[in-house]
C-alpha cells in the first residue's frame, strides 16, 4: 500500500480558535490523506493537540503590512521545500504563496474563502490596502479551477465578478453532543441570572459587542458573557469598568472548542449582532449561529440576510428591532418575559440541528477532495 497523499493546509491564525479549518482537517483525515495544517505562533497561543500535523511558523512582527509580507515570504519557503499532492489555501491572504507553489510543482490547489476578504470591515476605509488584496485577487480567482466558500450570497457574488463556479460549505456545527457537561457552578456562571452569551474567535469592530455591553445597563437580573477574543476586547473591558457593569458582563475568554460549548449550553439566549457596515458582514454566517443551535440555545440576531433566513425559517429565535443598546435591551426583556416562546425555540432548535449540520456539508467536500 503506498503512502497517503499529502495535504497542506494553510491559514493566518493560530489555529487554535478555527473550527472550520479544523473540520475541514478532520474530513481529510478520514478521506484517507495526510494532512499538515499550516499557520502561526503568537506570544499568547495555546498548545495544540490534534490527531494530524501541525506547523506554527514564529513571525517578526503581528499585524499590518509587514505581518502579511513575513507571513506569505515564510510561508512560500515552507512550501517550496514539502512535499504534497494538495494545497489547500484559507483566504486571500494565503492565496498568494499557495498559488506561486501549486504552479512550480505542479501540485492541486484549492481555494476555501471564508468571507468575502475584500470587503472586510479592516479594508474598506484603506482604499490603497483593499487595492492591492483586489490585484491579488484579480489575478488569481480567475486561475483557480476548485473553489469553494461558506455561503450563497458570497458564492453568488464571486461568480459574478468572476465568471466562476463556486461551491458551498457552510460553516455549520458538527453534530452536538457534550463529552463531559460542567455545571454552571463549575463554569462560574450564576445560577438565578438569564445567562446571554456573545462568542467567537473574532469579536471585532462592528459586531455589536459595544451595544450589546451598553444594553445591560438597562436590564436587570441578566449576565451577559463573552466567551472567545477578538479586537474589541480590551475596550469592552473598559466600557464595562467606565459603567460599572462588572456584575453584569463577565469576560471568559478563548477556551476549546468543546469547552466553549459548555457555556453555550448554559445560556439563555445567543447573541450575533453583526452590522451592515461592509459586504462581508451583511453576506456573512458566523458559525456561532449553529453553535447556538446545536446546544438549543435561541438566538438574538441582527437583519442580515443569510443569518436571518437560518433564524427565521427554523423559527429559532428574533431579529433585533434595531442596532442602538436600547433596542437591544428592549428585545432581550421581550424574550426574558416570554418562557414560553423561548421553551418553543429550544424546540426547535433540536429539531434544525437535525438537518443543518457538519456531517450534511461535508457531502459537497467529499466531491472536492475524493476518498483516496
Amino acid at each position: 500500500m503506498g503512502k497517503s497523499p499529502r495535504v497542506i493546509v494553510s491559514v493566518t491564525n493560530d489555529l487554535y480558535t478555527d473550527q472550520r479549518v479544523h473540520k475541514v482537517c478532520l474530513f481529510l483525515t478520514q478521506q484517507g490523506y495526510s494532512v499538515l495544517l499550516v499557520g502561526r505562533l503568537r506570544k499568547n497561543s495555546l498548545p495544540l493537540d490534534r490527531p494530524y500535523q501541525t506547523h506554527r511558523m514564529r513571525l517578526w512582527f503581528d499585524k499590518g503590512p509587514l505581518f502579511y509580507a513575513g507571513f506569505s515570504i515564510r510561508l512560500f519557503w515552507f512550501l517550496l521545500f514539502r512535499k504534497s499532492s494538495v494545497l489547500v489555501s484559507n483566504d486571500l491572504d494565503t492565496l498568494l504563496p499557495n498559488y506561486l507553489i501549486s504552479k512550480l510543482k505542479r501540485s492541486t490547489l484549492v481555494y476555501d474563502t471564508h468571507e468575502y476578504f475584500t470587503e472586510v470591515p479592516e479594508l474598506v476605509n484603506r482604499p490603497k490596502v483593499q487595492a492591492f488584496w483586489e490585484k491579488i485577487e484579480g489575478w488569481i480567482f480567475p486561475k483557480l479551477t476548485q473553489i469553494y466558500t461558506v455561503n450563497h450570497s458570497i458564492a453568488n457574488r464571486y461568480e459574478a465578478k468572476y465568471g466562476k463556479k463556486v461551491a458551498v460549505v457552510r460553516n455549520i456545527s458538527p453534530k452536538w453532543q457534550a463529552s463531559t457537561l460542567k455545571s454552571k457552578a463549575e463554569l462560574g456562571i450564576p445560577e438565578n441570572k438569564f445567562v446571554l452569551i456573545f462568542q467567537g474567535a473574532g469579536i471585532n469592530i462592528d459586531r455589536g459587542g459595544e451595544e450589546a455591553v451598553l444594553a445591560m445597563q438597562l436590564i436587570e437580573n441578566a449576565v451577559l458573557l463573552f466567551v472567545g477574543d477578538g479586537d474589541v476586547i480590551p475596550a469592552l473591558k473598559e466600557m464595562v469598568s467606565e459603567f460599572k457593569l462588572e456584575e453584569k458582563v463577565k469576560f471568559i475568554g478563548k477556551k476549546p472548542y468543546s469547552e466553549m460549548m459548555n457555556y453555550t449550553f448554559h445560556a439563555d439566549l445567543g447573541l450575533t449582532l453583526d452590522k451592515d457596515t461592509n459586504l462581508n458582514y451583511r453576506f456573512s454566517l458566523p458559525n456561532k449561529v449553529f453553535d447556538y443551535m446545536h446546544t438549543q440555545t435561541p438566538i438574538l440576531a441582527s437583519d442580515l440576510v443569510e443569518v436571518k433566513k437560518v433564524v427565521i425559517e427554523n423559527e429559532i429565535g428574533m431579529i433585533i428591532s434595531g442596532h442602538s443598546p436600547e433596542n437591544i435591551a428592549a428585545d432581550i426583556q421581550k424574550i426574558q418575559a416570554d418562557p414560553a416562546l423561548l421553551q418553543k425555540w429550544k424546540t426547535n432548535c433540536l429539531t434544525a440541528s437535525l438537518k443543518e449540520n457538519w456531517e450534511k456539508e461535508t457531502e459537497v467536500l467529499a466531491q472536492i477532495y475524493p476518498a483516496v
